[in-house]
Order: structure tokens, then C-alpha cells, then sequence
């Protein structure tokens, strides 16, 4: 007994192609439905292809301007500086070098820095004054003030041996909330180091005078300004 051919089915994949052609179609009209109409409202408001850039030069300015008024703010705080020479007594040595650094940006000094640490050559501030003066610092704290034990010839001699060779200091300055021995005294005005001890410390700290008006035999400007 023969047996009957059967008979295909017909292939469902033919339809689905066709309805993911006809979905993709649909899409791309959509989409280029979308585009046409942004176009058209981009042309009829030019303006919006300007905003990005308002926006940015917005944020700028502003940023510019917040920059300004902290610079101000600190400018501000800079000339108002105080401190009372048992302020500095507590401080620990570090934190007394970065009070001598404001100090000398009270003055005008806008680039003083604190470089003091390991290996800092017998510099722990370093500055330029309104008159190009190159300032080296070195700083010695005394927890007891001018109780505490004296800064001595060798202190001195290590600044006089760096701070002009090295660090090329016009102004070399051994900086100390203590006192100094007798023959410090002697080392420094034979190599012309300027000394700045307690009492003129607190002097200093506590008033307005630049450091450069209370010190003496400092040498003349390196250039001319309107202060010189």
C-alpha cells in the first residue's frame, strides 16, 4: 500500500523576516520623522546652537570670578595677620615655619613659600619682596622662648654657607622665638646675617611694619618699584 506525499507546512520564517522588515521600516520613519522635525525647530530657534557655549563661558566666567574674590578674601586676611609671640610658642617647628611664610606674604611677599624639612639646606622659607630681594629664612622654634637654649655660631654657619651659593639668597635670615649666644651675634655681623630674636619677633608678628623696615644694613632693591 503506497503512502500519500504529505504535504509542507509553510515556513513561519518568511513571515517573521517580514515583520522584522516591516518594524525596521517603521523605526526608520519614526526616526526620520524625529530628525526632520528637529531640524526644522533648530532652524526656525538658532539661538539653542548658541547655548552650550553660554553655558560654558558662563561656568568660566564665574569660575574666574570665584577664583578673584578668594585671592581677595586671602589678600585681606594677609594684611590683617596678627601674632602674638606666645601664640608661636606653641606651635610645633613646622607649623612656626608656615606662621614666618604668611608673615612675609602679609609684607608683599606673594611668593613665599615653606620648604623646610629633610634635606631643605638650611632653608625653611623662602621668599621675594616687592623689591626683588631673594629672602632665605632659617627658623629655629623654642618651646620655652627665651628660655629655651641659645641659637649658636653653627646654626648661622650652616645659612652662610647655603643661603647664597645655593638658594642665592640677597637676605639671609636666622628667624628664632629664643635668643641668640654672643658669639652668634659676632658670626652674623662679620658675614652679614641679619638675626630676628624674640623680641624682635614679637615686634614684628604683632604689627605691620614689613620685616625689611625693622631689619638693618639690607641691601638696596634689585629693581625699582613704586615702593622703592
Amino acid at each position: 500500500m503506497s503512502r500519500r506525499p504529505s504535504r509542507r507546512r509553510p515556513s513561519k520564517k518568511r513571515g517573521s523576516d517580514g515583520q522584522f522588515l516591516f518594524m525596521l521600516g517603521l523605526i526608520g520613519v519614526v526616526v526620520q520623522g524625529l530628525l526632520t522635525a528637529t531640524l526644522s525647530w533648530v532652524s526656525e530657534h538658532p539661538w539653542i546652537l548658541a547655548l552650550p557655549i553660554l553655558v560654558v563661558a558662563g561656568a568660566g566666567t564665574a569660575f574666574v570670578l570665584l577664583r578673584r574674590e578668594a585671592a581677595h578674601r586671602e589678600r585681606v586676611r594677609a594684611q590683617g595677620l596678627r601674632y602674638l609671640v606666645e601664640h608661636l610658642d606653641g606651635l610645633h617647628h613646622t607649623q612656626f615655619e608656615y606662621a614666618v611664610r604668611d608673615l612675609m606674604r602679609r609684607d608683599g611677599c606673594q611668593d613665599a613659600r615653606q620648604v623646610g624639612g629633610s634635606g631643605d639646606n638650611g632653608a625653611d622659607v623662602k621668599a621675594t619682596d616687592p623689591f626683588g630681594r631673594r629672602w632665605v629664612i632659617q627658623c629655629k622654634h623654642r618651646k620655652a622662648g627665651w628660655a629655651g637654649s641659645a641659637v649658636g655660631t653653627p646654626d648661622l654657619q650652616k645659612l652662610n654657607g647655603t643661603g647664597r651659593q645655593i638658594h642665592g639668597g640677597d637676605v639671609l635670615v636666622m628667624l628664632t622665638n629664643g635668643r641668640f649666644s654672643r658669639p652668634a651675634l659676632g658670626f652674623a655681623t662679620s658675614q652679614h646675617l641679619h638675626l630676628v630674636d624674640r623680641n624682635l619677633l614679637a615686634q614684628w608678628a604683632a604689627g605691620s611694619t614689613p620685616l625689611w623696615e625693622l631689619l638693618r644694613a639690607i641691601p638696596p632693591p634689585r629693581r625699582s618699584t613704586t615702593l622703592s
